[in-house]
């Protein structure tokens, strides 16, 4: 049982890359019902980032190696589900600059992580990044909402809520943005010494 609570938390954070996946072919699939699939799958996703620190912290297993791979899978989570939404066009076309700064904000701070790694040293998510993360998925998940309107709700009473939805995923996304740039900076700005240090 104890080895099974180790193991957990490292094999829910790795399950957001195959779920990724599921819900971009959700949304390829031309039927009712499969926007609402890909939702209510995304939802499961997102929560299972909260799901595998719970379980490491309950059953005291929070390891190196469950740190990294933690903030690994949510970059590619939300990084792919970006990329996804902006190749089905639910996303404005505007928005690709947005996408290229997160996705290069990420990669500076995941190489920053690899430098520090090779010395030894592990650099855990921060709260400015927890919340930048949090603001990226209610971005995807309003732009998912607007979509289920869309799809499986096309002549309901709530065609309303589609534009709604949209709007505020695209609010979302300028903030999003700002906050994944700035913890980004910020980030850098700190651990500095990490790229200059000399090695011992």
């Amino acid at each position: 049982m104890s080895k099974l609570a180790l193991n957990a938390p490292n094999i829910i954070s790795l399950s957001r890359i195959p779920v990724l996946f599921v819900i971009v072919g959700l949304l390829y699939i031309p039927i009712r019902g499969s926007a609402t699939g890909a939702l209510i799958l995304f939802v499961i996703g997102a929560a299972t980032d909260w799901l595998d620190g719970y379980i490491a912290r309950r059953y005291n297993s929070v390891s190196n190696f469950g740190k990294m791979i933690d903030a690994l899978t949510d970059k590619i989570y939300v990084i792919g589900l970006f990329v996804g939404l902006l190749a089905l066009g639910l996303l404005p076309k505007w928005s690709l600059f947005l996408i290229l700064l997160i996705i290069g904000r990420e990669f500076v701070v995941t190489g920053l992580r690899l430098v520090a790694a090779s010395k030894g040293m592990v650099l855990a998510a921060e709260r400015t990044g927890k919340v930048k993360t949090f603001s990226q998925m209610v971005t995807i998940g309003a732009y998912l909402f607007g979509n289920v309107m869309l799809v499986d709700f096309p002549a309901s009473v709530h065609y309303w809520m589609r534009p709604v939805g949209w709007s505020i995923g695209c609010g979302f996304f300028l903030i999003a943005t700002y906050l994944t740039v700035r913890s980004g900076v910020s980030y850098v700005v700190k651990y500095w010494d990490v790229f200059t240090s000399e090695e011992n």
